[in-house]
């Protein structure tokens, strides 16, 4: 049987005419690499090369060493080999073995390589410098890179744009964005891909000033530009910032929003529950005829979920059948935080009988969905078989959901079994979780001992002051409570005040209880009023357990109630939108239990729906009910 690497001779032979079969050896040689699909090919023409000393050629060694180097079935080990089989190998054949090792995320190797060259006197180009400058910055070898920069200057290379550039994302990956401008502002006339290092430098060292300077200076800005400060303020939790930014890029029109663009600001809008903003980005998908994919798709679901419109993320969900668990994860997310725990479990099943495989991310929303679900059996086994089944070892995240599934249930000895047979240290979530459910079940001991614990693990956490003094509070341990809050004045640490947000007509509204916009002022109270007088024919009485202040009046501590900040969003959304239309209110904080009972009411006397996002879940109520279940 005739070899592999014959075969492909025969097949070049049938194509030529008979008095011109007889070509160089070297042209038959190379034809055969180019036919190459396996090592083993490769290495029969290295042999035939090695007969014919063509591999002396720098020529054909540098192609042989290319497919060594570059293509997928190659061999760094044989491309390494014939690197040091040369008597004099030229710079070209180094750089490609540095690429090779590069894209095999092996930068150390790519670095020796370099170093090697150095030692041999070999004549570097601007192709040694940048990926050794690459190399550099991925290993967080700061020093040699700017040995390098000193090579850049003395070999007269320094003014290459591709040097420059990787030399800005060296010194911005080091924190130096000082050593950065001073490149940059040497660079006689920078590219876009110079002001975008530059750019992305400052947004990976949180220097928003600079970064928001830098962006106005630039006169011309591609999508990389764009994308890079958008998904800065959305890394950093200026959501709104991201979507001001994004309609200045509509109204500017240096270039479209492209895939990466549409993913951020999707993310930017499902944090600030803006659905009438998603709705019109999902109308701007289509409009464009910008087709889902898995991206996409689940950012779509992300942010129909986060806002409490499930309906929507079914709908996108349903579209096709997604082959990724992405948007699966996104869908089970949603059915958890909207209280559809069981449809979560359900989705689940759905999702390994279509044959994808669960990842980490996938039984965090599963056991998340199960905590508010009050699923804790399903929990316990899911937990199980994340392990058993698919060799999931659980995480921080994972354990945390599961001490906040038996808190939420009241089952306190199982949460802190599993806080004591941690791996790793417990984290601040994990006690925020213990803490809350201490105060909905008024476990005060524990509650106390594990505010102190969530204290010691965020110090500079207002939550943990905030969950302990409550605790405090509910007990009636006033002397708690100003221990608390002295040690917060004297640690600075300032209570983030309770807030809720709504949106109408694309426009949002904040408000802070005890305190409304002074243009609707007397519309708001006006309302509040109609509220308080209807809630108390329906048989609302007000919860005063629920001021955590040391008040003796009864009546203070009524109006104190009546003005928490969801209550004023509602009564703003009733007064500014029509009869039947939905409310939606974002809040910061978690609901307390008389708002979750007066907005129940409100939601059947009013005939509304009214979806109240808090910092945990959602709550959506309707006809009188809470899809929580009453259970948050």
């Amino acid at each position: 049987m005739p070899s592999l690497a014959l075969e492909p001779i025969s097949i070049i032979q049938a194509t030529i005419p008979a008095s011109k079969r007889h070509p160089q050896p070297q042209h038959i040689n190379l034809s055969l690499l180019r036919l190459c699909t396996h090592l083993h090919e490769a290495q029969q023409i290295h042999a035939l090369m090695l007969k014919s000393s063509q591999i002396s050629d720098p020529y054909f060694a540098g192609r042989l060493s290319e497919f060594y180097a570059l293509s997928t079935s190659g061999d760094l080990h044989h491309a390494g080999k014939l690197l040091r089989s040369l008597h004099q190998p030229p710079i070209f054949i180094y750089n490609t073995i540095m690429r090779g090792h590069l894209m095999r995320q092996n930068p150390l190797q790519s670095i020796n390589l370099f170093h090697e060259s150095l030692v041999n006197s070999v004549d570097l180009d601007h192709f040694t410098l940048t990926f050794a400058l690459k190399a550099c910055t991925l290993l967080h070898q700061f020093s040699v890179g700017r040995q390098i920069h000193s090579h850049a200057v003395k070999l007269g290379l320094f003014s290459n744009p591709h040097i420059h550039n990787k030399l800005i994302h060296l010194y911005a990956v080091a924190g130096r964005m000082d050593d950065a401008r001073k490149v940059f502002d040497e660079i006689p006339d920078p590219d876009s891909v110079a002001w975008n290092s530059m750019l992305e430098g400052y947004a990976l060292n949180r220097d928003a000033e600079s970064l928001v300077e830098f962006f106005n200076r630039m006169l011309k800005r591609d999508a990389v530009s764009w994308n890079t400060i958008i998904a800065f303020f959305v890394e950093t939790g200026e959501y709104e910032e991201a979507v001001d930014v994004f309609q200045s890029m509509l109204v500017k029109k240096d270039c479209l929003p492209n895939r990466i663009t549409l993913v951020s600001i999707i993310s930017a809008v499902s944090q600030l529950g803006a659905l009438c903003q998603g709705k019109w980005l999902h109308c701007y998908l289509d409009r464009h005829r910008i087709g889902l994919d898995e991206n996409l798709a689940s950012a779509l679901i992300n942010m129909y979920s986060k806002c409490g419109f499930v309906e929507g993320a079914v709908h996108v969900f349903e579209l096709k059948r997604w082959k990724k668990a992405d948007a699966w994860n996104a869908m089970i997310g949603g059915f958890g935080s909207t209280g559809h725990g069981l449809k979560a479990v359900s989705l689940f099943a759905d999702m390994l009988s279509a044959g994808i495989v669960p990842n980490e991310i996938s039984f965090a929303s599963l056991l998340n969905a199960c905590s508010h679900g009050g699923l804790v059996e399903e929990g316990k086994e899911f937990f199980r078989k994340m392990t058993s089944e698919y060799g999931i070892q659980p995480e921080i995240g994972h354990y945390g959901c599961m001490v906040d599934l038996f808190s939420r249930a009241g089952l306190f000895d199982e949460a802190e079994k599993i806080i004591k047979r941690l791996p790793m240290a417990p984290d601040a979530a994990m006690w925020k979780a213990l803490l809350g459910a201490c105060r909905i079940h008024g476990n005060f001991e524990l509650g106390e001992k594990t505010g102190y614990r969530l204290i010691e693990a965020a110090p500079a956490d207002h939550a943990g002051y905030v969950l302990l003094s409550n605790i405090y509070a509910m007990n009636g341990d006033w002397h708690g409570v100003h221990a608390v809050r002295k040690m917060m004045l004297e640690r600075g640490i300032a209570k983030v005040p309770g807030c809720s947000s709504i949106e109408l007509n694309g426009v949002w509204s904040e408000f802070i209880a005890g305190s409304t916009p002074q243009e609707k002022k007397g519309e708001i109270y006006g309302m509040l009023e109609e509220m308080g007088r209807r809630l108390r024919r329906a048989g609302y009485e007000p919860d005063t357990t629920q001021v955590l202040l040391d008040i003796e009046e009864e009546e203070v501590k009524e109006s104190s109630l009546a003005h928490h900040s969801e209550k004023l969003a509602v009564a703003f959304g009733l007064v500014g939108t029509a009869p039947g239309t939905a409310i939606r209110v974002v809040k910061n904080l978690r609901v307390c239990g008389d708002c979750h009972s007066a907005i129940k009411l409100l939601s059947e006397i009013y005939g509304r729906e009214i979806v109240v996002r808090d910092s945990s879940r959602f709550h959506c109520f309707r006809n009188g009910a809470c899809s929580c279940g009453d259970y948050w």
